[in-house]
């Protein structure tokens, strides 16, 4: 009996890519989680932070914000610092990096100093996500690069579960000089720098540097991912520059409607622990407990709306109904008080997550293979500029007006009209989203 040699290739490919999965994955998501809350750790310390130092919700605000301007101006100077250095000592360093700096943000004594870190936070961060997907290519073939993804992402919505309780536990700790809210940015941004370290010792730059794999399990993998950049380095494509990229109305206006959606999920990151706050008598741990249930909603409705979405089809009326279902809730969280705005935040919250899980397959279906990739971080990186826009108009709105409601209203209206923007987004034919 002969033996394909298909079937020989693929026996150490599919062992190598198992071995890979095991290896990178589970330090994957442990660097999503303490991203996550190095990040966004600064919306349960509000008022801690805000009593410590002496500014308002406006100052607060726009000080969170930050954080998205210097992922913005550093992202590109990371990318090019990934090509040259590699994923292994890039990743290694951006961690390492963004932990100390998230470490720092325990010693702030004035408003200049929180805006600084914050600011730094995000310039020390740029790069990360970019850099996991570029060690991927570099890892896995392409046919297990979406399930790979898939699981690496599943480490922000784990994140945004714990980072209520977390909260709740680590504020409690006292002593040593520290507050409750320094010893929380201390552990957490600690956290970050250990598992950098880890990460640089668990990391190899290439297959063939990889110990933990069999020769022919290295070859393998060697040779279908070789055999992959040798058919993308020979069809032919070529990436459009940025000035290409912003004339086409269509990608402005996937830039428009995905800032709109990283509006709303920012704006409820920073704030809800205030609103939950509000309610009185609440202890941290109760906060945190309570700040995780939207987020637990929103996982379910991440999955109704995929399994919609792949049952009938229709993505663009999907991430229309996302839209509506969070504009209804972000207007119902303004008909009463603190109770009622949970309340209605909860319901939102089946909409906002899921409209951003059934954003990216419109534009992945419209863009021309040549400059999808560029064309991706183009709206992805436009988008996140809501994280500045979110807090910094709340805080303002707070310190004018001693309440949100008004940012919730705009949030209402901005989803509702977002959703019928929708469907000005246009389909490219088939024959013309790649080249040959």
């Amino acid at each position: 009996m002969t033996v394909s040699p298909v079937a020989v290739v693929d026996g150490p490919l599919r062992a190598a890519v198992a071995k890979v999965n095991r290896r990178l994955l589970p330090l994957f998501v442990a660097l999503f989680i303490v991203n996550y809350l190095d990040r966004v750790n600064v919306g349960f310390i509000k008022h801690d932070l805000m009593a410590a130092i002496g500014i308002d919700a406006a100052t607060f605000g726009f000080g969170a914000g930050l954080f998205f301007i210097g992922y913005l101006l550093f992202e590109v100077p990371s990318n090019i610092a990934l090509q040259r250095f590699g994923a292994r000592i890039w990743l290694t360093r951006i961690a390492v990096t963004w932990g100390l700096v998230a470490t720092a943000l325990a010693f702030v004594q004035t408003a200049t100093q929180f805006h600084v870190a914050r600011f730094a936070l995000g310039a020390a961060e740029a790069g990360f996500f970019p850099g996991v997907v570029y060690h991927f290519t570099r890892w896995l073939p392409a046919a297990d690069r979406g399930r790979a993804m898939a699981i690496f992402l599943s480490g922000s919505a784990l994140a945004s579960v714990l980072s209520g309780p977390l909260a709740g536990l680590l504020l409690r700790i006292e002593g040593l000089g520290f507050a409750g809210w320094q010893w929380l940015v201390i552990i957490e941004g600690l956290a970050s720098v250990v598992i950098g370290i880890v990460a640089g010792l668990r990391l190899d730059a290439r297959p063939s540097d990889a110990a933990w794999l069999l020769p022919a399990e290295r070859a393998a993998l060697e040779a279908a991912i070789a055999d992959e950049q040798t058919r993308r380095a020979g069809d032919g494509s070529a990436g459009l520059g940025l000035a290409g990229l912003v004339r086409d109305p269509q990608i402005l206006l996937f830039c428009g409607i995905y800032f709109s959606i990283q509006l709303t999920i920012y704006a409820v990151t920073f704030w809800l622990p205030s609103i939950i706050q509000a309610q009185g008598g609440l202890s941290d741990l109760q906060v945190g407990l309570l700040n995780s249930v939207p987020w637990l909603i929103s996982i379910v409705g991440m999955v109704l709306a995929a399994a919609a979405a792949a049952r009938w089809g229709h993505q663009q009326a999907c991430l229309a109904t996302a839209l509506i279902v969070a504009g209804l809730g972000m207007w119902f969280a303004t008909t009463g008080g603190p109770l009622v705005a949970y309340a209605g935040i909860c319901f939102a919250a089946l909409g906002f997550k899921s409209a951003a899980s059934l954003f990216w397959p419109i534009p992945q279906g419209y863009l021309d293979s040549r400059f999808a990739a560029a064309a991706i971080a183009v709206i992805n990186s436009v988008g996140n500029l809501g994280g500045f826009v979110a807090p910094a108009v709340f805080g303002w709105l707070e310190s004018r007006t001693g309440s949100v409601r008004g940012g919730l209203l705009g949030l209402a209206a901005t989803s509702i009209a977002t959703a019928a923007i929708v469907f000005l987004v246009r389909s490219r034919p088939a024959s013309t989203r790649s080249a040959t």
